[in-house]
């Protein structure tokens, strides 16, 4: 395992065909806001984040993940990153460089090794947030993204090997063995988590509510608006953080959360957990149960960008 570079999430990229029903549907049902946009492409900010944004929008014929993007320290650690990523044979998209996106920064682009576009940059400009206010049921920041993977052993040591994530816990069940890794970059208890599916592709990324009273006032407006809820309310054993999961008019699994878990890591130690016990996927008993059928809503279309750089 190598030290650690990467220092946190900053955002994830998707491209989508019917562009103008995605970003209406961040800014108006999720509570995301516009920060910047041109043709065909915007720039999506949590109110509370000091990111520029935590979701990039991009008008495309496929939906595909264009990029997940992390942050690093210093534009010396993002140099140092990329030499050792080429010298381990990773294949870069781009060396780094000054970026032409919101904010600007030091950064470079990479594929991992089931083809996703991974970036990395330092000195991006902060934005200038404000704190979210008791009641307001927006996002405060982008809290993790999950990722399918038909070769999650292989992505896990991808991540672990080259980018300095540890294994927080795993989920697992007694017919279907290993099912879910944790991974983590900082003292939150995953940035990142991979799962078991039958093909590379996008299985959720997590917004950070205020707290327990606002993601449940988010839950309820999502509710009260018909966006078709997968799972949830309730609050998981790995991460101890509460869940609800609705699909996007793509079909992309999106997730209200709060609460997540921030380990002290010269104690933590993996837990391996089994999911076939009810109180491990809901501590609270008030999700609807978990099978097949909602397991299957976030397998997702297969991913139509692997090894495929989106064009901006």
């Amino acid at each position: 395992m190598t030290d650690r570079l990467i220092t946190h999430l900053r955002h994830v990229d998707l491209a989508v065909p019917d562009f103008a029903r995605q970003q209406d549907f961040f800014t108006g049902a999720w509570g995301l806001s516009t920060e910047h946009a041109d043709t065909g492409i915007a720039f999506l900010a949590a109110e509370g984040s000091p990111e520029q944004y935590v979701v990039r929008l991009r008008q495309a014929e496929d939906k595909r993940i264009d990029l997940i993007a992390f942050g690093a320290a210093t534009p010396a650690d993002v140099d140092t990153l990329a030499a050792r990523l080429a010298t381990s044979g990773v294949t870069l998209v781009h060396e780094p460089k000054t970026l032409d996106t919101p904010g600007g920064g030091h950064g470079f682009r990479f594929f991992d090794n089931e083809g996703r576009t991974i970036e990395v940059s330092a000195d991006v400009t902060v934005r200038a947030h404000r704190r979210i206010e008791a009641g307001e049921s927006v996002p405060v920041r982008l809290s993790h993204v999950v990722i399918n993977s038909a070769d999650p052993a292989g992505t896990r040591a991808f991540y672990e090997r080259h980018l300095g994530f540890r294994l927080s816990d795993t989920l697992m069940h007694p017919r279907m063995g290993e099912m879910m890794w944790f991974l983590r970059i900082n003292a939150w208890h995953h940035s990142l988590a991979i799962a078991r599916g039958p093909h590379p592709s996008l299985h959720h990324v997590s917004f950070e509510l205020r707290g327990l009273d606002e993601y449940m006032r988010g839950t309820g407006r999502l509710l009260r608006a018909g966006v078709e809820k997968i799972w949830g309310p309730g609050r998981h054993l790995a991460g101890n953080n509460t869940f609800s999961y609705f699909l996007d008019p793509h079909g992309n699994t999106l997730e209200y959360t709060t609460e997540l878990d921030e380990v002290d890591e010269d104690t933590w130690h993996p837990h391996l957990y089994d999911f076939g016990k009810p109180e491990v996927s809901d501590q609270w008993g008030t999700a609807n149960a978990m099978n097949e059928f909602v397991a299957r809503k976030s397998f997702n279309d297969p991913d139509k960008g692997l090894f495929v750089a989106p064009p901006v």
